[in-house]
């Protein structure tokens, strides 16, 4: 007994040691990711937002010294009033690049060079406020020279720190990407220790527990063999009649039914045939049921025998049976298929040392002519066949072809 209880005692021990290295995986993959997932948050959505609007400001500072250097060329009041508009489009958009910075928070370094620029900003609306102001005055040669020798050097300037600012945040940026590989790193080795421990710790149990299954494996197997056997027999129950083991009705509306469907979409024909045997209840009654058991069977077999094997033969019920055809061409198909049926019925057999003779009725419907859905085509079948059963022998063989 002490030896008995020593195995699940081991298995239950290392099982939870191994839930214990899971979650210890778990938890410090979450805790570094969190960690990583910030600083990439920084990366992206600060430095890369501020590096931007740097951008932005540099580039609509260099279209309003431009614009303004247009303005200086030009000779048409027109012309320069078009530059004069895009000066102070750039202007705004200088002002709003630079508040959306402020907005976004600088460090103290960084709130140091950006008050630098600030100065240098005011400088430079100055000097260009004076340009503009001799421009007015048609000083044109005056606003040319305090343009090259003051503004545009101050522009530089501007440009210069710009840059740096820029190189600032990409420094930046390049410090959280190191550490984001580094905490990648340390992530990647300790998830890889923690991995191989659990495997190792999962492989011994899985061993141990493999020498248990391996006994049982076998009846498993047996039974899912036998559960399998039982779930395709009742597949073959619920669709096949287990006389004849032809489709049963439910198959045979079924395929019926998309039959029709494909006929309807491609423009075909569908033919059923109904076929209701002759005599069969006095068959049953001189010669028993084992008899008539017998001559249904036979009767399976020489439909099945007398079709394609793209078509369906099914047992409706006692002594009635159906016959689709698909892909006919029109009545003359189904006449045909009919009477190869009859000929193949008619044939004498003996039965448990009885002579039986095998007839039967057949009445035929074809869609779309005779019905628009599988009832309207059976209740048409089965009114064609009543028609034939209600004359005698030799007026069913001159009346099948216009059934």
């Amino acid at each position: 007994m002490p030896r008995q209880r020593r195995f699940p005692l081991t298995t239950g021990t290392a099982f939870i040691a191994l839930i214990a290295l899971i979650c210890g995986l778990v938890l410090n993959s979450l805790l570094q990711l969190q960690a990583l997932g910030t600083q990439i948050h920084t990366v992206v959505e600060h430095h890369n937002r501020k590096i931007d609007l740097i951008t932005q400001t540099q580039v609509a500072a260099h279209i309003r010294t431009d614009s303004l250097l247009r303005m200086v060329l030009a000779n048409d009041p027109f012309e320069r009033d078009a530059h004069f508009m895009a000066f102070n489009h750039a202007g705004f958009l200088v002002m709003s690049g630079r508040d959306a910075l402020r907005q976004m928070g600088f460090s103290p370094a960084e709130q140091r060079s950006f008050d630098a620029q600030t100065r240098l900003v005011r400088n430079i609306q100055s000097i260009q406020n004076r340009v503009i102001d001799l421009l007015s005055a048609e000083r044109d040669a005056d606003a040319r020279r305090v343009l090259v020798q003051e503004a545009i050097p101050l522009q530089e300037d501007f440009n210069r720190q710009l840059a740096d600012m820029r190189n600032l945040y990409q420094q930046a940026n390049l410090v959280a990407q190191q550490q984001a590989q580094k905490t990648y790193r340390n992530t990647f080795l300790l998830t890889l220790v923690f991995g191989i421990s659990a495997i190792v710790l999962a492989l011994l149990i899985a061993w141990q527990t493999l020498r248990n299954v391996s006994l049982k494996s076998v009846q498993i197997r047996e039974q899912m063999v036998e559960l399998e056997r039982s779930r395709a027999a009742l597949r073959e129950e619920a669709t096949h009649d287990p006389l004849t083991a032809l489709a049963n009705r439910r198959l045979f509306y079924d395929r019926l039914q998309q039959a029709i469907r494909h006929a309807h979409r491609y423009g075909g024909k569908v033919c059923i045939l109904y076929v209701d045997l002759d005599r069969f209840k006095d068959i049953n009654d001189h010669h028993g049921h084992h008899v008539g058991d017998a001559v249904l069977t036979e009767v399976a077999k020489r439909l099945t025998s007398s079709i394609r094997d793209s078509d369906t033969v099914a047992r409706l019920g006692g002594d009635e049976f159906a016959v689709l055809l698909e892909g006919v061409q029109g009545r003359e198909d189904c006449l045909t298929a009919a009477h190869t049926i009859e000929q193949a019925l008619n044939a004498g057999t003996e039965f448990f040392g009885f002579d039986v003779v095998i007839a039967a009725s057949i009445g035929l419907a074809i869609y779309p002519d005779d019905g628009a859905d599988e009832d309207a085509l059976i209740r048409a079948a089965d009114a064609a066949m009543y028609r034939v059963k209600s004359g005698n022998t030799s007026e069913r063989q001159g009346r099948l072809q216009f059934q």
